[in-house]
């Protein structure tokens, strides 16, 4: 029998958060974590601040070769859901309203949630724009017991929201407290004691377990393992030299074993953009131009982070779903829009494209420590000198769009050539690329 909560205790007591310094549990602490997930956060938002939408299926998504970002529940009960198709979303569900997603808005919402859940526990990791883990170990001290901590939680959410609602799963360990977020919502709470884990384990199907994808589930199914109990008809070993590091993770987590920790922040490992194009192509002019607008965004970006790469990777997808990805490594790190448009831009032009072109992205990585060094691929007298107005440009440019807009300045090759569609994909892009500094600040 687990230990459910669908109704809040009572309401006599008001909330009171309580800002900790200390990340340090006591060593005998029973570990509790949990997991807090909004419900349809992106839809909610638009229903709340469209007060006509509230009860009819919203589908945010982009536009008709796009993807579904989220849908209401009201359009989940059609089939809808994440990542589908757009085309396919208006085929189960053609009376759905369809909003363009407007990232600033959720990011801004997103920013609140992440400076509240900072007042409820010191160790909190956001998981994304709309999810977070938080470290609840040893605070029964304050809340008088996690159960409670949760229940003010979400009612924290809601009033520093304006009327959005969470879902939150508690348990002693991080994968089993991402699952048990999912098993009470929308508005929920589930708690799973740590007495109930290897009941509820034994029953839970193993494709509800995180990182066990469509193709892991299919080789389990032709091993007769459909639940986590099945898992545990073979030995460690046998998972091990069947799936290698794969089968042994799955191995833990059928055993409950999960040491991952709340990770307050994490570096980033890469900055990148991609649209997918409203028509395929076969225009390298028209490719070029989007690589520059990633380039400046990505650039943007990195000079914000103080952060530079040595690695810039280009990648293509063709009409009919074959992608391909190639890069180069620099001989020293960049940052600049012209600098890494250069670098995609000598990956393009190296390439054999074999079919129209569906999506174009750009990537770098390579991070390290220390000021960016700007190149050029100029001769070598003239890089000097070209650099340093680079670095002039990308300082003013970044400092216009700052305080005036990102639409204040534009190069004139976008300019000329990008139209209002791909102005406003290129907008959306920006808005992701917020979201993202914001969740990781």
């Amino acid at each position: 029998m687990f230990l459910v909560k669908d109704n809040p205790p009572e309401q006599g007591f008001s909330l009171e958060l309580v800002g900790i310094n200390s990340g340090k549990a006591m060593t005998n602490a029973q570990r509790w974590i949990m997991h807090m997930d909004m419900d349809a956060f992106f839809a909610s938002i638009e229903q709340m601040d469209d007060p006509s939408l509230k009860g009819r299926p919203v589908i945010v998504g982009g536009g008709h070769r796009g993807v579904v970002s989220t849908c209401s529940y009201e359009a989940r009960r059609y089939g809808v859901h994440s990542a589908m198709p757009m085309s396919e979303a208006r085929r189960l569900c053609p009376q759905a309203v369809y909003v363009r997603p407007r990232m600033r808005r959720y990011a801004e919402l997103s920013a609140r949630i992440r400076e509240l859940l900072g007042q409820f526990s010191p160790l909190v990791e956001m998981a994304s724009v709309d999810e977070a883990y938080l470290d609840a170990t040893g605070l029964e001290r304050i809340f008088g017991s996690v159960e409670r901590m949760g229940w003010q939680l979400k009612r924290a959410v809601t009033e520093i929201t304006g009327g959005l609602t969470c879902s939150v799963g508690i348990a002693p360990v991080k994968f089993l407290a991402k699952i048990s977020s999912e098993q009470r919502k929308p508005d929920g709470l589930f708690l799973l004691a740590p007495e109930d884990v290897s009941a509820f384990l034994h029953r839970l199907p193993v494709t509800d377990v995180p990182g066990v994808g469509r193709h892991f589930a299919a080789a389990l199914s032709a091993l007769g393992v459909k639940t986590c109990g099945d898992v545990l008809r073979y030995s460690e070993d046998f998972w091990a030299r069947r799936f290698g590091k794969a089968g042994l993770s799955l191995w833990d987590r059928a055993m409950g074993v999960d040491p991952r920790p709340v990770v307050p922040w994490a570096p980033p490992k890469s900055e990148s953009a991609e649209v997918t194009l409203d028509e395929d192509t076969l225009d390298r002019e028209l490719l070029c131009t989007w690589l520059m607008r990633h380039a400046e965004r990505v650039g943007a970006s990195l000079r914000r982070a103080g952060l530079a790469g040595r690695t810039v990777t280009v990648k293509v997808k063709y009409a009919d779903f074959r992608q391909v990805t190639r890069q180069i490594s620099l001989p020293e790190r960049i940052s600049s829009t012209a600098a890494i448009y250069e670098a995609a831009r000598t990956i393009l032009d190296g390439m054999e494209l074999a079919g129209s072109v569906r999506l174009i992205g750009l990537r770098v990585s390579g991070f390290e420590d220390g000021p960016p060094v700007r190149l050029s691929l100029l001769d070598e007298e003239d890089t000097v000198h070209d650099e340093r107005r680079r670095g002039s440009l990308d300082t003013a440019v970044d400092a216009l769009r700052e305080r005036y807009g990102r639409n204040a300045v534009m190069r004139g090759r976008l300019f000329a050539t990008m139209g209002g569609k791909d102005r406003e994909k290129a907008a959306s892009q920006e808005d992701k690329a917020e979201s993202r500094r914001i969740r990781g600040a």
